[in-house]
């Protein structure tokens, strides 16, 4: 009995002091949501003070420390690392203790009550499993790795969906911009043509035209403002926010690709395939289904225990008074028959085995199409923003000399209007094309398992620290 006091009284003292993790799982997952595993990713989580205009990688913090898909990810990962010290406590003894005390009557002819007053202590201790208890931790540890790893998959998700967002936020800002000024030449072309109109020179065909043509691109303007505030609410959602409170933003840093960008695409696929998060995690899966059907053919398997116990017994009616009781043996379980149940614990565990080596297979597959379309997207866009540099260059000349001809009399409206509209549109594939660089930089380190914060504060893309010698 004093030895049942004792415990218990160990028990309430380690609860009180707080040691709530005596396997040390902690260590198995990230200490926050905006954290990775392998440390490449680490949010500060700062806030901000002043409501100061946020940089991308103000933003990129932020978004990780809030955004649900973060939290929900390493909740996930803290469950299975307790579910880890669940199968470590298999491992050692398990200690209860009962106590009752009762008032009984006997009705015999004549009632007779009595008090009765007992009290046990028992100890297990489970010795040889064949292999189940091993079994267990492992596929409890493998689904541990899964679980890491497919936080860090999620950080890395919603890193590159808010760089995407963000860049785009600028770009819709920058078409805006671009619209604004088309449809101010597009205003001072309505006016040259109503002057010309006014004193004979001009037809009103071409004073219509002009007025269709501003008209245009002031629909043009209010579309792209829309489209801007679409953008800042994708934004908000990427960080975690209601659309209506995406914070104040500060723009990016010029930055222009290098022109000499050139990487061995093999090296790249074997990199990525040894770098992303979703792999190692498929890889894990696969781990623990091989532990899972150990596990399940050792349920089939005897077990050998330890036993001991320590009882009290005192009743009124126990003629011998007070009894104490001490056992200690050792107990062999072996299943004889369970309905074939363990058959098909091995045979479903065999097929999800099957199944998450598919899985890993066709992901494999899809990591090695993933960084090829981001490698040809990022050198296309590379090339595209040098193209895009020229078309602006000579849609500015064939402008200024179409608007220069039209006021000196010898050219025509549609002339005008044709060069005013590819130089709106060149314009706008500027803009694109540089946007879509930055994008496709990032898209790239993504598809790499290797998108970090170096990334964004680097001017070429993807970095060479990110890359493979």
């Amino acid at each position: 009995m004093l030895l049942a006091c004792c415990v218990l009284c160990a028990n309430q003292a380690a609860l009180a002091a707080g040691v709530a993790d005596p396997f040390d799982t902690n260590a198995l997952h990230a200490a926050g949501p905006g954290d990775s595993v392998g440390g490449n990713l680490k949010a500060t989580c700062r806030t901000n003070a002043g409501n100061a205009p946020l940089t991308l990688t103000e933003v990129i913090d932020q978004a990780l420390c809030n955004n649900p898909q973060t939290r929900l990810a390493w909740a996930n990962a803290r469950a299975q690392a307790a579910l880890v010290g669940v199968a470590e406590s298999a491992y050692l003894p398990t200690l209860s203790a009962t106590a009752g005390r009762s008032r009984n009557t006997i009705d015999s002819g004549s009632s007779i009550t009595y008090d009765q007053t007992t009290m046990a202590l028992s100890a297990s201790y489970l010795l040889y499993d064949f292999g189940g208890r091993a079994a267990t931790l492992d596929n409890a540890r493998q689904l541990m790795a899964a679980l890491a790893a497919t936080q860090d998959a999620t950080l890395q998700s919603v890193f590159f969906d808010v760089v995407q967002a963000y860049f785009q936020r600028f770009a819709a800002e920058a078409a805006v911009g671009a619209a604004r000024e088309s449809e101010h030449a597009s205003r001072e072309s309505l006016k040259a043509a109503e002057a010309r109109y006014r004193i004979g020179t001009g037809t009103p065909a071409d004073r219509l035209q002009a007025q269709t043509a501003a008209s245009q691109t002031t629909l043009t303007r209010i579309q792209a403002e829309g489209n801007a505030r679409t953008a800042l609410g994708i934004l908000a959602n990427a960080m975690g926010l209601d659309a209506q409170d995406a914070p104040a933003l500060a723009p990016p840093a010029d930055a222009v690709p290098d022109p000499a960008f050139e990487r061995n695409l093999g090296e790249l696929i074997a990199a990525a395939k040894r770098a992303r998060p979703d792999l190692i995690a498929a890889e894990a899966q696969v781990k623990a289904a091989q532990a899972g059907i150990d596990a399940a053919r050792a349920t089939g398997m005897p077990s050998i225990s330890l036993s001991a116990g320590n009882s009290y017994n005192d009743s009124d009616l126990n003629l011998a008074g007070t009894t104490r009781g001490t056992s200690i043996g050792i107990a062999l379980s072996i299943p004889l028959f369970s309905g074939f149940n363990t058959t098909y614990r091995v045979r479903s565990a065999e097929a999800q085995l099957e199944a998450r080596t598919a899985q890993r297979e066709q992901l494999a597959k899809q990591v090695s199409l993933d960084v090829w379309r981001s490698y040809h997207a990022l050198t296309t866009s590379i090339e595209s923003v040098r193209a895009s540099a020229d078309l602006v260059a000579s849609a500015q000349a064939s402008e200024k000399v179409a608007t220069g001809r039209y006021k000196a009399g010898v050219g025509g409206i549609l002339e005008l209007l044709n060069a005013q509209s590819a130089l709106a549109g060149a314009r706008q594939q500027r803009i694109q094309a540089l946007y879509n660089w930055r994008i496709a930089k990032a898209a790239l380190a993504q598809s790499m398992g290797q998108i970090g914060f170096d990334q964004i504060e680097s001017a070429t893309t993807p970095s060479k620290k990110a890359l493979p010698p």
